[in-house]
C-alpha cells in the first residue's frame, strides 16, 4: 500500500524528496521483509518484495520492522532484508514520526 501511494504521488507530479513515509513492519507482514534465501525456504520462491523494498529505500522510505515482534515469534534479524532497521518497538516509532507530524496510515 505504501508504494501504492509513493506512485499516486508520483502521477500526481509531487517530488519524492516531499514525500515522506515511514513504514513499520510488524506481524504477519515480517514475511514479506525475509532475505531472498529465508523466504525462498519459506514459500518456495524468491522474495518479489525485496526489488520494491530497495526502490522505497532508495527514494529515501524509511523501513523499520518491530523488535518485539521479531523477538516473540523468534525470528532471527539476520534473517531479513538489511535494507529493514530492528527498531525497539513498533509503537514507539509509531508515536515519535506523529509526534514530528507525520500522519499514520493504517493498511
Amino acid at each position: 500500500m505504501a508504494g501504492s501511494e509513493l506512485n499516486a504521488f508520483g502521477v500526481a507530479g509531487v517530488p519524492m524528496k516531499n514525500a515522506k513515509f515511514v513504514v513499520v513492519f510488524h506481524g504477519r507482514t515480517m514475511d514479506g521483509i525475509l532475505d531472498d534465501a529465508h523466504y525462498r525456504a519459506k514459500f518456495g520462491t524468491a522474495n518479489p518484495n525485496l526489488a520494491v523494498i530497495r526502490k522505497m529505500k532508495a527514494i529515501g522510505v524509511e523501513l523499520y520492522v518491530c523488535g518485539q515482534n521479531l523477538a516473540a515469534e523468534k525470528i532471527d534479524p539476520a534473517t531479513l532484508t538489511p535494507d529493514v532497521r530492528v527498531a525497539a518497538d513498533a509503537l514507539i516509532v509509531l508515536m515519535a514520526y506523529q509526534n514530528r507530524g507525520y500522519a499514520m496510515l493504517s493498511f
